[in-house]
Parts: C-alpha cells; sequence; structure tokens
C-alpha cells in the first residue's frame, strides 16, 4: 500500500501566496482575439479554465482549444473536467475548430481533449483530422497537440500524430508515487513509454507536471530522469491549485527559488528545456517549444 500525505485542514484554509497573484490581460493583441472570441462565440480553454497566462499567450498569438466534447471517461483527482460516459462526436469538429484558428489569425495553436476510452481509436481520427484541416487552412500555424493516455493503443497514438504537428505533448501530471490518488485510471511506466515511442516516431516531446501535491524534491528528480531515458524533450513544472473542494487538496505552495532549482536540475539531467514556475501551465510559452 501506497503511503499518502495526510493535508491537515489548516493547509486546506492556507491563502495563496503573493507569488500566485496575477495581472489583468491588457494589450493590442490580447484585444483583438478577445474581441473576434466574443463576437463569433469561439471556445478556448484558456478562457473556460481561467488561465492565468490567457492575456500573456494570446498576446503572443497562441490560444488552446480542446476537442472530443467536455466530458471525461477518467476521474483524475485534480480535473474539474466533469466524468462520465461521453456523447458521441461531432465529426465535423475538425473544420470547425481549423476555421476559427484561421479566423482568430493564431500563429501557434494547442490543441488538447478529455480521454475517450470508450473510443476504439480513442479520438485519434478526429486528432488527426484537426491536424490537418489546420494546416490546410492555415499552413503558416504551428501545432502542439496534448494527447491522453491511449492505454497502450499504439495504433492510435501514430494516428493521432501522425498528422504534422510540430510538438507532441503528453502530460505525466505528478511523481509515481502519488499516482494513484493524483490518476487512478493512469500508468506512470504507461505514460513514459508513450512518451518515448512518439520520441521514436520522430517527433518533439513534452510533458507537464504539477507540484504542491505532497510530492518530495527526490520524487522530482527521478521524474526527470526518467523522462529523459525516455526521450521527453520539454518539461513545464507548475503550481497545482484546487479547482473545488470536492478535488485533491494543495499540500503546499512551492516557492520560486524552488521552481528555479528545478528548472537547473532538469537540465542538467538531460532535458533539453524546461519551463518552471508557479503560474505554469501545460501551454504557456508553447510557442518557444517549437524550435527546442
Amino acid at each position: 500500500m501506497i503511503e499518502l500525505p495526510v493535508i491537515s485542514e489548516e493547509a486546506t484554509r492556507r491563502k495563496k501566496p503573493d507569488w500566485l497573484r496575477v495581472k489583468l490581460p491588457v494589450g493590442k493583441e490580447y484585444a483583438k482575439v478577445r474581441k473576434l472570441v466574443d463576437e463569433h462565440k469561439l471556445h478556448t480553454i484558456c478562457e473556460s479554465g481561467n488561465c492565468p497566462n490567457m492575456g500573456e499567450c494570446w498576446g503572443a498569438g497562441t490560444a488552446t482549444f480542446m476537442i472530443l466534447g467536455n466530458v471525461c471517461t477518467r476521474s483524475c483527482s485534480f480535473c474539474a473536467v466533469a466524468t462520465g460516459r461521453p456523447p458521441e462526436y461531432d465529426t465535423d469538429e475538425p473544420r470547425r475548430v481549423a476555421e476559427a484558428i484561421k479566423l482568430m489569425g493564431v500563429k501557434h495553436a494547442v490543441l488538447t481533449s478529455v480521454n475517450r476510452d470508450e473510443l476504439k481509436d480513442k479520438g485519434a481520427e478526429i486528432w488527426y483530422q484537426t491536424v490537418i484541416q489546420t494546416k490546410e487552412l492555415s499552413p503558416a500555424t504551428t501545432i502542439e497537440t496534448l494527447i491522453p493516455d491511449v492505454k497502450s493503443n499504439w495504433d492510435a497514438l501514430y494516428r493521432m500524430i501522425s498528422g504534422g504537428q510540430e510538438v507532441v505533448s503528453h502530460n505525466m501530471e505528478t511523481v509515481e508515487s502519488l499516482y494513484r490518488r493524483v490518476r487512478p485510471q493512469a500508468k506512470y511506466a504507461r505514460s513514459l513509454e508513450q512518451t518515448k515511442l512518439t520520441k521514436a516516431y520522430g517527433k518533439r516531446t513534452k510533458t507537464g507536471i504539477m507540484l504542491g501535491l505532497g510530492e518530495k524534491k527526490e520524487e522530482v528528480f527521478k521524474a526527470m530522469d526518467d523522462l529523459a531515458e525516455h526521450g521527453c524533450d520539454i518539461l513545464t513544472l507548475g503550481q497545482y491549485l484546487q479547482p473545488t473542494k470536492m478535488h485533491i487538496e494543495v499540500a503546499e505552495f512551492i516557492h520560486p527559488d524552488l521552481f528555479a532549482e528545478y528548472r537547473e536540475e532538469g537540465l542538467a539531467r538531460g532535458l533539453k528545456y524546461v519551463e518552471s514556475g508557479p503560474l505554469v501551465r501545460s501551454s504557456y510559452h508553447a510557442e518557444r517549444h517549437v524550435n527546442v
């Protein structure tokens, strides 16, 4: 049995530190994208997820879109996305997403999705078509696909990543010892294998880990070593924030100095690029990761 950290009631009431405060989004490019989103009723994860970096990313021409619906077949304890049996997906979605990206003038698009474990191909065809059609309408736009765990369906994986996207990301989310609590339907070794096969396919690989869930420094270092060994190029590290009282509590607010230390450690352990900071999210500075 894995021993998990006991989180006190006092910790759940702890106020966020000053370094987690964010400025209101401003700027000409942000205002332009904001206007398009409102006028055309477009949907971005940046907005619906209240991402703290929305203004900065939109200002840089980066936006994140979620495909394959908004109901997930998984029940991860950190995620606020609804869990259940999703309705049938919309086969016209790739066209609509591609048109939205063109309309918004997005320079770098990040695509993500819920898990669709009930589908034989895990949603791979929708992933493939979305990338292909986006490239057709916006050939200058670079693309990162943040794909789910395909449960070792490697044929589905290869279809997902063969559309011409520049970066393929799959988030580990946490260290190995916390998987049963944080990602009960996922496997640490399986996610590493998915990254390894993606790299072997010839793609630039990326993952993200949330900190502040009770992990130890040595466990973070081990995860870095495992990722480097399995061909991961880019790692993002950010502070976990509890979305609702029903989700796993924050065990600790990680100081920016420790995030800086983790960045240096990751680079020293063989990762090509490490984005590390309290407000870092998977798609933060994603446009920079294309040429790593």
